[in-house]
């Protein structure tokens, strides 16, 4: 990623989600340092104040430039624009490209945190500003995702049309169109609701409480069946069932129970056309779970392909440049 706009002097970038914050220095191609932190805007919500966030803030900075020449300033994505982050940035509606995401970036200060600039990137919405019961279906939004798609697809890991499906403590498919533009996105709990499943539930005896480190297919296979029997709820007691009345292992458990969700989003998915043969569907984040989505794709007919931690981290350093770079370019400082 070049910093062409400051001669190559070193940027920060950062990435606030719900559960984590990241931060990283970028000089001349290279990624000098990086530091992270179990903090973020669900804290936030916890607390009633972004106390601890700012402060989480500050000390990654402070990690990252340690020895460091200063900065030129600083780039954001993310929920740290949302109204439990820093500054409430307003989405901007889809469909999206890199020039609508640069003209919407906003410059702010702030002095308890940092004393450079701070470039913040927009979110995308889906459908209307205000929804009714009867039209909640068709809105969504994201924060920092976007951001993800215009580096993904400068790099070419991403090319439209096509599905991105990001896991993280938020499952998303986002629909990229043939202009490379955001169509649309889907959202769901998933990963959130995996990680209660596992520690606050009844279940939490049945399987690990860490991350699913590798999938049993067959397991996976059965959960997704049992989900489009049963039901959501139902399929998930039958984990405790089986921890009762089955020689499985905890692991194979929690495959069976990452199948749950799966099937119940993937269906969705497919219904509403979010997930469809026009293109490869590009899978990032999830670890182990990223696999089992790649099995449960296969097994309708999808093809689709994972990306590396690597490729991921490069795809939002390099969005958070171009969208950041291209704002300066095109609108000043």
């Amino acid at each position: 990623m070049r910093v062409r706009e400051t001669g190559d002097k070193s940027v920060v970038y950062i990435d606030v989600g719900t559960t984590n914050a990241r931060a990283w220095l970028v000089s001349d191609d290279e990624v000098l340092a990086r530091a992270q932190t179990q903090v973020g805007v669900r804290d936030t919500a916890r607390d009633g104040s972004a106390t601890r966030l700012r402060a989480a803030l500050k000390d990654l900075i402070a990690k990252v430039r340690a020895g460091a020449p200063p900065p030129s300033y600083v780039a954001a994505a993310g929920m740290i624009t949302s109204s439990l982050g820093l500054a409430e940035v307003a989405h901007i509606e889809a469909p999206a490209g890199l020039e609508d995401l640069a003209g919407s970036v906003e410059r702010h200060s702030f002095s308890d945190i940092t004393e450079f600039p701070v470039y913040l990137v927009p979110g995308v919405r889906t459908g209307p500003m205000r929804s009714a019961l009867d039209t909640i279906n068709n809105t969504d939004v994201m924060r920092g995702e976007e951001t993800l798609c215009v580096g993904l697809m400068g790099c070419g890991l991403l090319k439209g049309p096509t599905t991105l499906l990001n896991l993280g403590s938020h499952w998303k498919a986002i629909r990229i169109d043939e202009r490379q533009r955001i169509q649309s996105s889907v959202t769901t709990l998933s990963g959130e609701l995996i990680h209660t499943a596992q520690t606050q539930t009844i279940l939490a005896s049945a399987v690990p409480h860490e991350r699913l480190a590798a999938i049993d297919a067959h397991w996976v296979d059965a959960g997704m069946q049992e989900e489009r029997n049963s039901g959501l709820s139902r399929a998930l007691f039958c984990v405790r069932l089986l921890e009762q009345k089955c020689d499985g292992s905890p692991e194979q458990r929690l495959s069976f129970l990452a199948g749950v969700f799966i099937a119940a989003d993937l269906d969705a998915f497919l219904a509403r056309g979010t997930l469809s043969g026009d293109g490869p569907v590009v899978v990032t984040g999830g670890g182990a779970l990223a696999q089992a989505w790649l099995h449960a794709l296969s097994r309708s007919s999808i093809q689709a392909a994972v990306l590396s931690e690597s490729e991921v981290e490069h795809g939002l350093l390099a969005g958070l440049r171009t969208i950041v770079e291209k704002r300066s370019s095109e609108y000043g400082r």
